[in-house]
């Protein structure tokens, strides 16, 4: 086996470890809350700074690992994961594990696109590249789906710090591999780094994330529409830096590379509907079929099994000769046929929600690898974290997107579809719903809870039509767009 392989799968470590801290709550949060006593506030905390921490310092990440080496970025981010990991598991207060989450999210930020950039420089051979990113595609989604269902046999089994103890032998592993088997690699001369740029893109990322995260379940309150406001004002701001500073965070000479802009754009618009329909899929398993947590958890693996295969397929089929705008066009247009799977769904439709969400799933897969392929090998290898850490906060302003806008479709209808005799939480969300249920008789209880369940359904429905026009849209983009990259 090359060495490049072998260090591949050490590489997958950290990402899956970093992808899988995304939903690894999930189960972890009653117990959290026995033992922390958090208040209402900082328990959205616990479960929101690691992704917020992660978006906003993706940029800065990428720029710094390309100045002062990536594999040296890489360790210092697996030290640091692995330290923020301990604290986290011994937190003795809600306060302590915020701090720590938030260091887990630093310690993501330096793994996501050091390990992109290493495999940029690592594989030099254009097909050898294309297979190594399938397999990172597939990894970093199947780490989100498989974090929730590790979470949930932990916690029934050990206490909910177990669920960050598991990063420490994966990180210990990482620091002792990587030096031996990961090349260094950085800019030759980067010139002096932008600090300025810095909190200008914390300041024009974070907004808009937390706006967009709060708009599906809150409506547009003034605070979020500010949030999203403040954050667009800097994002201008930090744009202008760029284009006049002698040494910007981001050159905008990448972003004028063959293929860089529309597969950003590209890959924003499949993680919206990505992230758009894993709302509604999660919800639906647990609130409209009934299943409890974990058994909702481990029927959502199940579309799983096909996506580690859809990258390494893709990756074949351009190594075929076809065109890659047209591959890409694929898998929006898989991605369409999930959303018209899910379009056809009722009240208790458990396998079809499971095909749409699994046909879904490797139309991403097989989309990402693509656009990644493109974008990474279109970038200098002087600049392969930047352009990563590019790529990664455009899927993490997708994810924010697709809840905003899909979630709001399914929430505006389910409002609609609701009786007005219904309590006023019943009316707002399925989950005020149920718990609405729980102090009514049993005759009304169950009315109202085929309403509540027939209402979110309806609503899932309509924004699964709404995410299929975009997704057809998409695909005609790509292959009109992407055509032009090529040769």
């Amino acid at each position: 086996m090359k060495r490049e392989w072998t260090a591949l799968y050490v590489l997958m470590l950290p990402l899956l470890l970093v992808s899988m801290d995304v939903s690894v709550l999930y189960f972890a949060a009653p117990a959290i809350s026995a033992d922390l006593h958090p208040t209402g506030t900082q328990q959205l905390w616990i479960f929101d700074i690691y992704g917020f921490v992660l978006a906003g310092l993706l940029m800065t990440m990428g720029s710094l690992g390309d100045r002062i080496g990536r594999r040296r970025l890489l360790l210092m981010g697996a030290a640091a994961f692995g330290g923020a990991s301990l604290l986290a598991a011994y937190a003795g207060s809600a306060t302590t594990l915020i701090a720590a989450r938030a260091l887990l999210g630093i310690g993501g930020a330096t793994l996501m696109p050091s390990t992109m950039a290493l495999l940029r420089t690592m594989f030099t051979d254009p097909a050898e590249r294309a297979k190594a990113i399938g397999l990172w595609s597939g990894v970093m989604t199947g780490g989100i789906a498989l974090g929730s269902v590790m979470s949930g046999v932990l916690v029934e089994h050990f206490w909910w710090g177990s669920v960050f103890l598991v990063n420490l032998p994966a990180m210990g592993l990482l620091l002792v591999l990587g030096p031996v088997l990961l090349p260094e690699s950085k800019n030759p001369s980067p010139g002096p780094f932008d600090w300025l740029s810095v909190p200008l893109s914390l300041a024009a990322v974070l907004p808009v994330i937390y706006g967009l995260k709060e708009i599906p379940s809150e409506g547009l309150h003034p605070l979020y529409v500010v949030a999203v406001a403040v954050g667009l004002l800097f994002a201008a701001l930090f744009t202008h830096r760029q284009r006049t500073h002698a040494t910007p965070l981001v050159p905008p000479a990448l972003l004028k590379g063959r293929g860089f802009a529309p597969a950003l754009v590209l890959n924003l618009v499949a993680s919206l509907a990505m992230m758009g329909s894993a709302v509604f899929t999660t919800q639906y398993l647990q609130s409209v079929l009934g299943k409890s947590p974990l058994a909702a958890a481990l029927w959502s693996l199940l579309p799983s099994v096909f996506i580690g295969a859809a990258g390494p397929l893709a990756a074949r089929l351009v190594q075929r000769g076809v065109e890659r705008g047209h591959v890409v066009a694929g898998g929006f247009a898989a991605m369409a046929g999930g959303f018209a799977l899910l379009a056809l769904l009722g009240t208790d439709s458990l396998w079809l929600v499971l095909a749409g969400a699994g046909v879904l799933a490797c139309g991403m897969v097989a989309i990402m690898s693509q656009l990644t392929d493109l974008a990474m090998s279109g970038a200098p290898a002087e600049r392969a974290g930047t352009a990563s850490s590019l790529l990664e906060t455009s899927s993490e302003f997708g994810g924010a997107l697709g809840m905003a806008v899909l979630g709001s479709i399914g929430t505006a209808v389910y409002r609609h579809r609701m009786p007005g005799t219904a309590p006023a939480g019943a009316r707002e969300t399925l989950g005020g719903a149920l718990a609405a249920v729980t102090r009514l008789p049993g005759e009304a209880g169950q009315s109202l809870l085929a309403a509540a369940r027939q209402a979110f359904t309806t609503g899932m429905r309509d924004a699964a039509l709404a995410g299929a026009v975009l997704l057809v849209l998409a695909a005609v983009g790509a292959a009109v767009t992407l055509r032009r990259t090529e040769g």
